[in-house]
């Protein structure tokens, strides 16, 4: 008897539905084809055990299972579940009530036939949407992230059993529902990291409030103890709430991953800090069958490289192109997969090895060979990319034991917030282009225009400060952002001289 079961492989973050034909015939055999990978091929022993500890057997027949289409690879062991399903209804064993055909069914199978969670679920649950299924089986702690869809069965399981069951009929599941906008919206206001907890470092909270307002990467330069990955971990918390399209975007990326969490839809824009020793693939997604990587599990969000120049060059170099073009491609032989990755990167690095830079008090002193081989680890390309460098001093002890609290992440949002919307209304008119960072230099000169002070004030600047050429256009761009947070329509002298500053890394003696 020829039975079809549906299951679904998931690409990028893209679904494809698999067709699983289950067929039993006279004789004697196990048959497996359709390119699995191994550990779809040791699924037999586990839904042997399984069925077994639940009443049920693979029957002593030529069994044939074909997954169609059968010239795309199949991995991953969450097809126990369609494969078990198919077994048994094409061997008779269940009393079909209900059609197979029009349930989409995945799971991994345990011994004793409970179900261990499985990746994709969200983009899984898309694609059955789209192309019609009436439901979706999968295990229970699945559930909430596929219930995000809208117009679909969703049933958690815990173990085949309940599967049987409710295909015979003797026993009916309840379809998961949430209402995602009840979820999405409830813990948008309560960031788990504030500003008004961060003592001193006034000009730093300006400058981070300019790279949310903008979407400026940014680079922060100072001694150990500073306060710089305190501050990085609070930048989220001041960047404009995700939209729901956002954040189904970002959520499809982490269930793919299947980093996923028990609340379903990711509310809170990610923070993902690396560390130091992570790998090429690791940072921009790849592999043997292609996963996604850090930058794209921090897509909408920040991502956050502590000790910059620590990291591998080769690491810092294959970031370039994906900070570009906000996506990234990986390519293999028979395939190719695409990630979104559009992120603010939030770097920080010690000024040189020993960590104090200028210091006549400091422990450890650097000689001027050391500071430049150590500065020359982060490339002029890479550094073209980040718009705002800012050197980050020590906290005076008067600031630290200050018992009035600054001013709270909320507020601070509330000025990116009118300021995006801005940028928004100034680029309605401009597909791809949301905010100032993404200008390019066409952009830059049809809105950056300047008048004669600010260009002569910016003339001056880049001769005695000596700053490089990169440093023109960023510096038109964040000039563009202070004056949105000022509301101000065009660009003055004032946001020129205060953007200057923030090019430390630019000025003669630091990259040699």
């Amino acid at each position: 008897m020829l039975i079809k079961v549906f299951g679904s492989a998931v690409f990028g973050v893209e679904a494809t539905t698999i067709t699983v034909e289950v067929n039993i015939d006279k004789g004697i055999g196990y048959h497996l084809v359709g390119l699995p990978d191994n550990a779809i091929k040791e699924s037999n022993y586990r839904i042997a055990a399984s069925l077994k500890n639940n009443g049920y057997a693979i029957p002593g027949k030529k069994i044939t299972i074909n997954m169609a289409p059968a010239d795309l690879r199949k991995e991953g062991s969450a097809y126990d579940l369609t494969l078990a399903m198919g077994i048994l209804a094409a061997s008779n064993q269940i009393d079909l009530q209900n059609q197979l055909e029009d349930y989409l069914i995945m799971g991994e199978l345990s011994l004793d036939g409970s179900l261990q969670p499985i990746k994709g679920a969200l983009p899984i649950a898309i694609k059955a949407k789209e192309e019609g299924f009436k439901g979706f089986f999968l295990p229970i702690q699945n559930k909430d992230e596929a219930a995000i869809v809208s117009g679909l069965d969703v049933y958690g399981v815990e173990n085949i059993k309940q599967v049987i069951d409710f295909f015979e009929g003797s026993s009916s599941l309840q379809p998961t529902v949430i209402d995602i906008k009840e979820a999405f919206y409830k813990n948008l206001d309560y960031p788990e990291f504030d500003f008004s907890e961060v003592r001193g470092q006034e000009s730093i909270k300006r400058c981070m409030e300019i790279a949310a307002a903008g979407g400026h990467n940014i680079i922060l330069i100072g001694p150990p103890g500073a306060g710089k990955t305190m501050l990085a971990k609070r930048l989220p918390s001041i960047l404009p709430p995700m939209t729901i399209d956002e954040a189904l975007e970002t959520t499809k990326i982490h269930s793919v991953a299947g980093k996923v969490k028990e609340t379903g839809i990711l509310t809170q824009r990610p923070f993902r800090s690396p560390h130091h020793t992570i790998s090429d693939v690791a940072l921009v997604g790849g592999g043997t069958y292609p996963q996604p990587g850090e930058i794209s599990l921090a897509h909408n969000g920040v991502l956050f490289l502590d000790e910059l120049p620590e990291f591998k060059r080769t690491v810092l170099e294959v970031m370039r192109q994906p900070l570009e073009d906000r996506e990234v491609t990986i390519s293999r032989a028979k395939f190719t997969v695409t990630y979104p990755s559009s992120f603010m990167l939030v770097a920080s690095m010690n000024p040189s090895p020993s960590g104090y830079f200028n210091d006549p008090n400091a422990p450890v002193t650097s000689s001027p060979a050391e500071m430049q081989r150590y500065l020359g680890k982060i490339s002029g390309p890479l550094l073209d990319r980040i718009d705002i460098h800012i050197e980050v001093t020590p906290v005076p002890f008067e600031k630290l034991s200050e018992d009035r609290k600054g001013e709270s992440s909320l507020e601070i949002r509330n000025r990116v917030m009118a300021a995006r919307v801005r940028q928004t209304d100034r680029f309605k008119e401009l597909d791809n282009l949301h905010y100032n960072a993404q200008m390019n230099t066409k952009h830059i000169r049809k809105f950056c225009a300047l008048d004669e002070t600010s260009k002569h004030l910016l003339k001056t600047a880049m001769e005695r400060l000596n700053l490089s050429a990169r440093a023109y256009d960023r510096i038109l761009k964040v000039s563009r952002t202070i004056a949105d947070l000022e509301g101000a329509d065009s660009i003055c002298s004032t946001h020129i001289a205060e953007a200057i500053q923030y090019r430390s890394l630019d000025r003669d003696g630091w990259l040699g």
